[in-house]
């Protein structure tokens, strides 16, 4: 065998066992794969085993993740920290090597793959990153960002609505360094895809404005590498490269079935496969000299150490600009930061001006952006109503990724999954806005943020029966619960502009997404002192407290100022109500107990009040408490009748209070 064939036939071999071991998994796809895989980090595919996050790498995305098989055996064979007991412990607690890619538990793993065409989408992010940041930090002769980004996909991932949004997004904005390989095999889980997937993928991405190098014989060494080349030598469009495989490949009684797509292959079919192969028998053992055919280790320690001498060039001709880009390669805040956001959340206070909670937003960017360049924004086509576009905003445009604000068009989920990419490439701090109702068509995206700790920040306008006439298709009612359901998502819903500022001031953190829902209509500035200006970053605080309280008023966003009124009217009833107010009850939940109990006292009576869905807030009041919420959907009428109509008025705060009581 020659180089090529060790490394291919070596990944059969691993994926085959691994998957036999586990009694678990997914031989077909990487046995398929293992030629394109082989070609392209034998001969193309810039990494450094020994430091997986060097900035300068190549990414590698594998799309369809259910092939995982294949990345590990390529990880291990090319000198990352994945050794061949890692490749034994397949699928099981606290592996490397889980079911999926998960970009915290392995070495060289880029982004955690699951739900399929998610992976592609987080390409499209990864080189838009790669873009943007070329754009921004390259100077001359000095191209300190200058990689590309590979994805492996197939043809489950092309089926998934999600890669249509982000491939035509690519094609629009003319991704150069974004090259896919696509391993059409023609099967999936329930057998040949002609019945349910029969459209024409090259033509598909034609339109889209890629190149597309059409219909390559997958196991061919040499058409893959010319295929790449060719990929690569367009530098204005991205690429997808259709190559035509076997699933399976080298299985002589199960190749081409869907019978390995998702089960191991049996002990037989697998000793007859590797002696097809020429392949040792024994499990887990490689053919002689395919560690040494694969080994990328001293060419990755080589590409390393040019880019390292390329950046001392640059450092010493831009010392300001390569001081930030260490900064924001290495995700640190500058150095006042903090003080500087202190300062602003006075000023809003002191300011007190009445605005909606979006428009808050928009001045709370407008605030970041003076220190935080590398903040991204953008709106999936409501800029002008999620506020989103900032004073500091550029649009980035085809060809033009200076910018620092992308159109995603009517593309939600695209634009999680793009962000998401962004901001595991890293150096990018990246928001999106839409409607709240809207989240819908990026949950799994905005979930995906949370399971890969990754800062996403979700701009999510609109948030109630407040949205008015669009009716009850457009008011969202159960999102802000369902979304609070998703573990570290942090889920905040402002009732001012300062605790708006302080919403964002947490969403830019190192390791936990946030989405921001933020009202149409203008809300007061509460009263408020500086240890309770503190106390918003706990996610709730007193707002209001009151000597003798028979009961605790809890609100949040725009309820908060019906909150206020509601404990006015009691008072004149001889009825002292404290009032919290709860921006963001995830991090409420994180507080010690000693101060949630302070804040919401055990025993006593506690009313809530939410333009949203009742369920969550039931188990914060308790057995002696009370909800003012909504458990069905809204209706087409101004606002200011609406809150009346479903029960959001001083009179039914205050019946409900009393009959409480």
């Amino acid at each position: 065998m020659n180089a090529h064939q060790l490394m291919a036939n070596s990944i059969r071999a691993l994926s085959m066992d691994a998957v036999q071991k586990a009694n678990s998994g997914h031989p077909g796809a990487p046995m398929g794969m293992a030629d394109m895989a082989a070609v392209l980090w034998q001969r193309h595919l810039r990494v450094n085993p020994a430091n997986p996050h060097w900035d300068n790498r190549d990414r590698f995305i594998l799309s369809n993740g259910h092939a995982s098989a294949l990345q590990y055996a390529l990880l291990h064979l090319t000198g990352f920290d994945v050794s061949l007991d890692d490749l034994k412990n397949f699928r099981q607690m606290h592996s490397k090597t889980a079911g999926h890619p998960e970009v915290h538990e392995t070495p060289g793993v880029e982004t955690t793959t699951g739900p399929l065409g998610q992976g592609i989408a987080n390409a499209v992010g990864f080189a838009l990153a790669e873009a943007h940041l070329a754009a921004r930090f390259n100077r001359g002769e000095h191209k300190i960002v200058d990689h590309y980004t590979y994805c492996f996909l197939g043809d489950g991932c092309l089926m998934e609505g999600v890669s249509h949004e982000a491939c035509s997004f690519a094609g629009t904005l003319g991704l150069g360094k974004l090259i896919v390989l696509y391993d059409a095999n023609g099967i999936s889980i329930d057998g040949e895809i002609d019945p349910w997937y029969s459209e024409d993928v090259a033509k598909r991405f034609a339109a889209y404005g890629w190149q597309v190098v059409e219909a390559i014989d997958g196991h061919n060494e040499q058409a893959i590498h010319q295929a790449i080349e060719s990929a690569k030598a367009d530098t204005t469009r991205p690429s997808i490269i259709i190559c035509r495989t076997t699933i399976g490949f080298g299985s002589p009684n199960l190749a081409g079935s869907e019978k390995t797509h998702g089960a191991p292959l049996g002990n037989e079919e697998i000793a007859a496969s590797k002696a097809a192969l020429g392949l040792p028998a024994e499990a887990f053992s490689l053919p002689e000299g395919a560690l040494e055919a694969a080994d990328l280790r001293a060419k990755g320690r080589q590409w390393q150490e040019a880019w390292e001498a390329q950046f001392a060039a640059y450092e010493k001709a831009e010392p300001e600009l390569a001081a930030e880009y260490r900064r924001v390669m290495k995700g640190e805040l500058p150095a006042d930061f903090a003080q500087y956001m202190q300062n602003a959340l006075q000023a809003a206070q002191d300011k007190g001006e009445k605005v909606a909670t979006r428009k808050a937003s928009e001045l709370a960017l407008n605030v970041l952006a003076e220190k935080l360049p590398e903040l991204v924004g953008g709106s999936a086509d409501l800029s002008g109503s999620n506020l989103t576009f900032s004073k500091s905003s550029k649009s980035i445009l085809p060809q033009q990724f200076g910018g620092n604000y992308l159109h995603y068009g009517v593309r939600e989920f695209a634009m999680a999954a793009i962000m998401n990419g962004m901001a595991l490439h890293g150096g990018i701090r990246p928001y999106g806005g839409t409607f709240l109702v809207f989240s819908d068509y990026m949950r799994n995206g905005m979930r995906m943020s949370a399971l890969m700790k990754l800062p996403v920040s979700y701009v999510l306008t609109h948030d109630s029966i407040g949205l008015g006439e669009d009716g009850p298709t457009h008011q969202p009612v159960e999102h802000v619960s369902s979304l609070r359901l998703i573990p570290n998502l942090n889920v905040w819903r402002p009732c001012d502009t300062v605790e708006t500022l302080a919403a964002w001031q947490s969403a830019i953190n190192p390791e936990t997404p946030s989405a921001l829902a933020l009202s149409r209509q203008g809300l007061p500035v509460m009263a408020r002192d500086g240890a309770q200006i503190a106390n918003i970053a706990r996610g709730g605080y007193v707002l209001k407290e009151a000597a003798n309280a028979k009961l605790s008023l809890i609100a949040t966003g725009s309820e908060v100022e019906l909150a206020c009124k509601a404990a006015e009217a009691l008072e004149k009833e001889g009825i002292a109500a404290r009032i919290i107010s709860m921006p963001c009850l995830d991090i409420f939940l994180q507080q010690d107990a000693a101060y949630r109990e302070q804040v919401l006292p055990k025993g006593s009576a506690k009313l809530a009040i939410e333009a949203g869905s009742s369920l969550l807030w039931q188990g914060i009041v308790g057995d002696k408490g009370a909800v003012v919420g909504m458990d069905g959907f809204g209706a087409s009428a101004p606002a200011e009748q609406l809150f009346p109509y479903f029960g959001f008025s001083v009179e039914n705060v205050v019946n409900t209070a009393k009959t409480l009581l």
